[in-house]
């Protein structure tokens, strides 16, 4: 008979059963993954395929859409040929489907590895490995061990990757065992859910936890656009206990509800206008400013596996940067910039030129100065020939963030937050990022990060060009920003 529920459908209806339910008899719903999504799953692949060699030599079950019988035959023709270890191995049992990433044969039995590209185990996985369990079991398939192999995050590359350093593996299989009896719950639960209505399950914290589920934009269909969803640093918590309530609108919050400060601001701003400019503050911050101003920006990737000698996994690799140049207060405006060829460790290069352009004791203005004074602390402890400039860099950095971040100037446009991709529409609104190719630091690091994948050199240019195009306004926005401040205390 066909299986039908595979290990990720039960996984989705661990979450919760409306999604199981959509995922079955609805699946022209499912909303398209965002690109930080689809970048995720990208990663989990390429940690997959690096795994296997853990485990060479094995045969994969190669996959094609509706060919699940023929898996499940290849598998089983493979364990009978005496293979010893297997990539993809299909099973079925109860019409629950499962594939294991690693099958390997064991002196005890068989061994089954299930990667992960994380960092460390979590309940989800629990239970991904425990369906699994489930079914191999059920096929009377002897399992002597059931382990979780996963990134581990303290690992250091130096010249060759070291495959057995860059995992780790844990053996999960008591965990496993125990959990049998609520695997076998739940798939009687879903299997009835799945032959019912669809179940009226409201939106709430499921819908995000442990992932983002694949039809939000089905059952977040009834809330607007810009609702109580969007107040900042609001507990999730809170938000579903306003909305149970029936209380979407920012207008319909009640005055005594416990809102933070700047909450509250956000609320009263939006219902009625309100601006904010402290000038006493703002002028307090332009004083500590000084010429020659220097406006920094970098941009990072975080490959999960490091590429590069001296890096760990998931480490901020710097790899651009933008710097605007004020020399005094009249001066021309000047940009320098300096983004690393594709694949290819620059780092050196980039503190050469950085380091050549910003003289000692210069005041260095960044956005959330937090990301650029631990990416300098980390280039310094691995270049520390150039600790002592990088330092002297880092010494002077004033935030441009600070006023909007205190509130200090503050309007509705901003929505509750002090990130340079709502201050700079609200303030400046003729500089915007909208329509550009790149507008975005995460969509910046992915389209660097498999830049060195692309064989068209017209399309590796064009996209260098969105990147310097993309870097150049982050610090061109705090120029902008600044002279508006200047502007507001006049």
């Amino acid at each position: 008979m066909k299986a039908y529920l595979s290990k990720s459908k039960f996984l989705k209806g661990l979450q919760c059963h409306k999604s199981l339910w959509l995922h079955k008899h609805e699946p022209e719903l499912v909303s398209p993954p965002e690109e930080s999504q689809q970048a995720i799953f990208d990663t989990g692949t390429e940690v997959g395929l690096l795994a296997r060699n853990l485990f060479p030599d094995g045969k994969e079950i190669i996959f094609k859409e509706g060919s699940f019988t023929k898996k499940i035959k290849q598998t089983r023709e493979l364990i009978e040929n005496g293979a010893e270890t297997i990539y993809e191995a299909t099973f079925t049992h109860n019409n629950v489907l499962a594939m294991v990433d690693i099958l390997h044969k064991g002196i005890r039995g068989w061994e089954l590895y299930e990667v992960k590209s994380s960092t460390g185990v979590t309940d989800i996985y629990i239970s991904d490995l425990s369906v699994q369990y489930y079914v191999l079991s059920g096929c009377e398939l002897p399992i002597s061990k059931t382990s979780l192999i996963y990134i581990n995050n303290q690992y250091v590359k130096y010249g060759e990757l070291n495959i057995k350093e860059l995992f780790c593996i844990t053996e999960l299989i008591n965990k496993i065992e125990e959990n049998q009896g609520f695997v076998e719950d739940q798939l009687s639960e879903m299997n009835e859910i799945l032959m019912g209505k669809c179940p009226g399950i409201d939106i709430g914290n499921h819908c995000d936890t442990p992932y983002p589920c694949d039809f939000k934009d089905h059952c977040w269909s009834h809330v607007p656009e810009y609702s109580i969803f969007n107040i900042k640093r609001l507990n999730t918590s809170k938000k579903f206990e306003l909305y149970y309530k029936g209380i979407l609108a920012l207008s319909d919050i009640p005055d005594d509800y416990d809102l933070s400060s700047g909450q509250r601001l956000q609320v009263v701003s939006e219902l009625t206008n309100k601006v904010v400019i402290n000038k006493k503050a703002i002028k307090e911050f332009l004083d500590g400013i000084y010429y020659p101003l220097y406006f920094l920006d970098f941009e990072t990737f975080m490959p999960a596996v490091p590429i590069f000698d001296g890096t760990h996994p998931y480490q901020q690799v710097p790899f651009q940067y933008s710097l605007h140049v004020l020399e005094s207060k009249s001066a021309e405006l000047k940009n320098y910039e300096f983004l690393a060829k594709e694949g290819i460790d620059q780092r050196e290069e980039l503190i050469k030129r950085l380091t050549s352009k910003i003289p000692d004791k210069a005041c260095i203005l960044t956005y959330n100065m937090t990301f650029e004074k631990r990416i300098l602390r980390e280039l310094s402890e691995q270049f520390p020939s150039y600790k002592d400039k990088l330092m002297s860099i880092h010494e002077n950095i004033v935030d441009l963030m600070a006023p909007f971040q205190k509130k200090d100037y503050y309007t509705k446009e901003m929505k509750g937050s002090y990130s340079l991709k709502f201050v700079l529409p609200a303030l400046v609104p003729e500089c915007s990022y909208e329509g550009m190719a790149i507008s975005d630091g995460g969509v910046a690091m992915n389209t660097y990060a498999t830049l060195h994948l692309i064989e068209d050199k017209k399309e590796v240019e064009q996209i260098r060009k969105d990147l310097l195009e993309y870097c150049k306004l982050d610090t061109f926005a705090m120029v902008k920003l600044l002279n508006k401040l200047e502007e507001v205390i006049k």
